[in-house]
């Protein structure tokens, strides 16, 4: 049966904003309190989705969330109309209001882990939307990322959904940024690659000193069980401490992967050649080519402010397989010398480099992997999901028309208390939900 994997990116959001709310992301917090371009923003990562679609590869988006997130603030005690709400909240605490604001569910790579039909138990597609408990602003997401899934993987013969883990640090999950399948065909059996920052219940392993560990080995094995999942075809490991202290928030900072391609930089796990040994030995149908990028050539520095490895790593159907960048990548000497060595090597199919300008997500902390979540489908799957939300010519126009109309070229944190911004972003929501028809899945909406 034909197979594929479908991207689906995070539509940037109304109120795109520059907070530094990301404690252990670099960029996030280098650049607060920055001005942002929302409109600039969605259009950058619409034009990222566009050449991909165009290029031959499936692609569909995830719509942005309700913000500023009034229901949250009400559940913090906050009462009176919406702009008293706000008005309120922004003089007593503004990072709070800062917080119920962010656009952060763009980075769909964190929405939830999706386990494909070809490794589960019952032969269906697994959803489980990330609880994101590391943080606050974060942490609200899930209900409405839930929603969404369901909406649009609406068929109960081949999809099942999960709510998120408890929200507690010890099963700390932040969805596919730390989740990678490895397979020799999308819809064949596969492996699924779980990567951990800490483990809540063992206080002697070894653990971050400066930086929060965001993902604990209890929360990935209790989403494995979920999923069906078993040990011939799990894999767990541990991401470096020591990385994570520099500023490697997530897996996908320092490692990326595709089918039986494992693209990493030297220092991304602990135990490194168990890890690989361990990988290709429950690879079924193929062998696992695995890439490393010494820290002779690329410096541990250089991948996090470049975001080498947050690149999304595609398959051709030649066999090829195209590594897609930010900008970033090529003002980095050091990195943009390995790009050009690794496009020229033979020894992976990894034959084409994309570069994409995708900046006002990168200030904040998130490159082309971050905006993305995977699913490996059937064709079968791909008919039975809701149509609305993949990237056609029709769809795109629709999108940039949509963004012309609602977004604001310019936010600061002082417009956040903007009641006029709470009816923009509702007013562009309930637009949206028309023109990709998934239905009522906002808060304001229910």
């Amino acid at each position: 049966m034909k197979s594929f994997e479908l991207n689906l990116d995070g539509l940037v959001g109304p109120t795109h904003n520059y907070a530094g709310l990301s404690y252990g992301n670099i960029a996030s917090k280098s650049n607060t309190a920055a001005a942002s371009n929302p409109k600039e923003a969605a259009k950058q990562g619409l034009k990222k989705m566009k050449a991909l679609a165009d290029a031959g590869f499936k692609q569909g988006i995830l719509l942005p969330h309700e913000r500023p997130a009034i229901w949250t603030l009400k559940g913090l005690g906050y009462t009176g109309t919406d702009a008293a709400i706000l008005e309120k909240v922004a003089k007593e605490n503004p990072a709070i209001l800062s917080a119920v604001s962010s656009a952060s569910c763009m980075w769909t790579a964190n929405a939830g882990t999706i386990s494909p039909s070809g490794d589960t138990a019952d032969g269906k597609v697994h959803f489980t939307a990330a609880n994101l408990n590391a943080k606050f602003h974060r942490s609200i997401e899930h209900e409405t990322t839930t929603r969404m899934l369901s909406a649009i993987f609406n068929s109960d013969d081949h999809f099942a959904h999960h709510p998120a883990l408890p929200a507690m640090a010890a099963f700390g999950d932040e969805g596919a940024a730390n989740h990678t399948r490895f397979c020799a065909e999308y819809g064949g059996p596969g492996v699924e690659f779980f990567v951990y920052g800490q483990q809540a219940f063992n206080e002697s392993h070894p653990a971050p000193k400066d930086f929060p560990a965001r993902q604990t080995l209890e929360a990935s094995q209790a989403i494995a069980r979920l999923h069906g999942l078993n040990d011939s075809n799990t894999v767990f490991a541990q991401q470096r401490p020591e990385t994570i202290d520099a500023g490697v928030f997530h897996n996908d900072v320092i490692a990326v992967g595709n089918r039986n391609v494992l693209f990493y930089h030297e220092q991304a796990f602990v135990d490194t050649d168990n890890v690989l040994k361990e990988l290709d030995d429950k690879l079924i149908g193929t062998s696992l080519i695995a890439v490393c990028v010494p820290t002779s050539e690329v410096s541990l520095s250089d991948a996090v402010k470049s975001y080498l490895f947050n690149s999304q790593l595609l398959s051709q159907d030649d066999g090829s397989m195209t590594l897609v960048v930010p900008g970033e990548c090529r003002e980095i000497k050091a990195v943009s010398d390995y790009l050009d060595k690794l496009a020229a090597m033979t020894t992976n199919p990894i034959n084409d480099i994309q570069v994409y300008d995708l900046k006002q997500s990168m200030q904040n902390g998130g490159g082309p992997a971050c905006l993305r979540l995977r699913i490996a489908l059937t064709e079968q799957e791909y008919q039975a999901m809701h149509q609305g939300v993949l990237l056609t010519d029709t769809l795109y126009g629709q999108l940039n028309e949509w963004v012309d109309t609602y977004y604001r070229d310019r936010l600061t944190q002082a417009d956040l208390a903007d009641p006029k911004l709470l009816i923009e972003s509702r007013n562009a929501l309930d637009e949206l939900t028309r023109i990709t028809g998934v239905g009522n899945i906002y808060p304001f909406q229910l």
